[in-house]
Order: structure tokens, then C-alpha cells, then sequence
């Protein structure tokens, strides 16, 4: 009995050793925004996002040299957006469109082993009442409990979208311990709901793979990888201050072609974000906090926002 307790203790090591380095090629997952994250008491502009993702690696054995990995994402989402509050039945008291952005989107990612990174992607979408804004803000009120929902009947008028987008990151610089980097983040929007264009540069620390393997930009999944991670569990703080210059924005301006809503406003074109955010991820999961704040986007009245984010993947075979 004794060497075969023994026998199986050795085995269970060997067993949770190999589930520990064990590497995944899918991944499946959601991240929610909301402003009540804060804990602010505010219910304003941004007021909820939610969005379902599937990842695959492809094989990268098969990739030209100085390519290291190859993804891709199919992405479904929602966003919706009201004035000063969900309650606003007056017309003459918002300060921003009620609005809902609804949208299936595809995304290729080409990582290299310089760690830089392209990204494109499409979305195809609706805005207006098809985009089930007011329908998924009202199940979320009564849901919760919380105060009832009225001034939807001036949201933004619905039209289809398609929205265009391209975001190219780059390795800085990242210390001799791998516990501190810098990269840059720039991308540009071309679309009916969106368009602009912005740059920031992304700092974190802690325990670092890199942007090839790392969980900021959900690159953890592999398919017979070239380099080997840098750790096997990363945890990490992350900042990111950017600028943002806006051309369009559907959701506060309208309609690009046929502006009939009836409450809209001008958009201001430069906007300031910043990012900050707490992750950890093993080889199966990921969670992540973050919060973003933003100065004013609104030409009226309208406030600087902030909401909070909460994201959480797993990754399978």
C-alpha cells in the first residue's frame, strides 16, 4: 500500500505537470463594461458593453520566417449609450443620444517575433432600435432592480454599418529582468459608425511574456509555437495614456447619410483616454480588471466619463 500510494502521488505530479505546461489554441470568453463598476453612482454615456469572442492559433510551424504567430477572431458585441442618465424623457435635458450599437466583427492578428503586431479587422452591424439597445438596457434595469428607463424613443435612428479598423503595436523597450516594458499602440478607424485615429503608449510590470504570448494582447493561445513564453503565469498592472482624434462618431452626430435623429450633437475631435488595469492568466485562464477614463466627447453640457471592465477567457483544444 505504501509504494503504491507513492506510485500514485508520482503519477498526480506528472499528471498536474503536464496540465501545467499544457498549451491551447482556442480560446472563448466575454468582457462586460459598465460604469457601475466604479461604484460611482453614475449612470451616464457609456453606459454598458457587452462582447463574446472565439480565438484560434493557426499552425505555426507553417509560418514564414520572422512571423511568429497567426490568429484569428470572430467577435460578437453590443454598446449602448444614453444622456446623463437612463431616465431622461425629456428631450431638451439630454446631453447625449440615447444610442445602441449592435455588431459581428472578424479580426486576423499577425504577431513577430520583433514583437510587433498588425491587426485588421470588420465589423458589420446596426445602430437604432434593431440594435436592441433599449430592449438590453430595460432587461438590465429590471433585472438588477435598479430605476426605470425612459427616453429611448429619441435614440439615434437605425441604420446599417460597416465599420473598417487597423491597430499596429510595437515593443519599446522592456528591462533586463522582464518586469518592466513600454510598447507603442497606435490604430485608425474608417467606418458609418466610427471613424479616427489614435496613439498611446502602453507601460506595464510584473510578471511579463512577451507580446507574442502575452494575455494584453490575447496572444496566450499557441499551435506548435516557435518560441517558448517567458513565464508560465503572468500578472501584471498596465497604464495606458492616449490621444484620440475623432472624425465621426455615429452614436453622438447620427446618421453619416440621412441625419433624422431627433436629438443629436457635434463630436469633439480630440479626446483623451487612460487605461489602467490589473491581469492575470495562466495557460487555461485569463481575468482582467481595468478602468478607462476620458475626457469630454460631447459638444454640450456632457461631463468626462469613466467606466469600469471585467474580462474573463479560457482557452481550450
Amino acid at each position: 500500500m505504501k509504494y503504491t500510494g507513492y506510485t500514485i502521488l508520482l503519477f498526480l505530479l506528472f499528471c498536474s505537470s503536464f496540465a501545467y505546461s499544457q498549451t491551447y489554441k482556442n480560446e472563448l470568453g466575454f468582457k462586460s463594461d459598465n460604469d457601475s463598476y466604479l461604484a460611482a453612482g453614475s449612470d451616464r454615456y457609456y453606459t454598458n458593453g457587452l462582447f463574446f469572442y472565439f480565438r484560434h492559433a493557426t499552425d505555426q510551424q507553417k509560418l514564414k520566417e520572422g512571423l511568429e504567430k497567426k490568429t484569428y477572431e470572430i467577435s460578437l458585441g453590443q454598446m449602448m449609450f444614453n444622456p446623463y442618465s437612463g431616465y431622461a424623457p425629456d428631450p431638451a435635458t439630454q446631453d447625449r443620444p440615447f444610442a445602441g450599437y449592435l455588431y459581428v466583427g472578424g479580426i486576423m492578428n499577425w504577431f513577430y517575433t520583433n514583437e510587433s503586431i498588425l491587426s485588421l479587422s470588420a465589423q458589420i452591424g446596426t445602430t437604432g432600435k434593431s440594435s436592441l439597445g433599449e430592449a438590453g438596457q430595460k432587461l438590465l434595469h429590471k433585472t438588477f432592480g435598479f430605476y426605470d428607463i425612459d427616453g429611448w424613443q429619441y435614440q439615434i435612428k437605425g441604420e446599417p454599418t460597416l465599420n473598417l479598423s487597423g491597430q499596429y503595436t510595437k515593443l519599446l523597450t522592456r528591462t533586463a529582468g522582464n518586469a518592466v516594458e513600454f510598447s507603442f499602440e497606435g490604430y485608425a478607424n474608417l467606418g458609418t459608425t466610427f471613424t479616427g485615429a489614435g496613439a498611446g503608449i502602453l507601460f506595464r510590470t510584473g510578471s511579463l511574456n512577451q507580446l507574442f504570448n502575452s494575455a494584453y494582447t490575447h496572444s496566450v493561445i499557441s499551435n506548435n509555437a516557435k518560441t517558448k513564453a517567458l513565464v508560465k503565469r503572468e500578472i501584471f498592472f498596465y497604464a495606458k495614456p492616449q490621444i484620440n482624434v475623432v472624425a465621426y462618431d455615429a452614436t453622438i452626430e447620427g446618421s453619416l447619410f440621412n441625419n433624422n435623429s431627433p436629438v443629436t450633437f457635434g463630436q469633439k475631435p480630440v479626446v483623451l483616454a487612460q487605461q489602467l488595469g490589473v491581469d492575470y492568466s495562466s495557460n487555461r485562464f485569463t481575468f482582467d480588471f481595468g478602468v478607462i477614463f476620458k475626457t469630454k466627447e460631447v459638444k454640450s453640457v456632457a461631463r468626462a466619463h469613466q467606466w469600469g471592465s471585467i474580462t474573463a477567457l479560457y482557452r481550450f483544444n
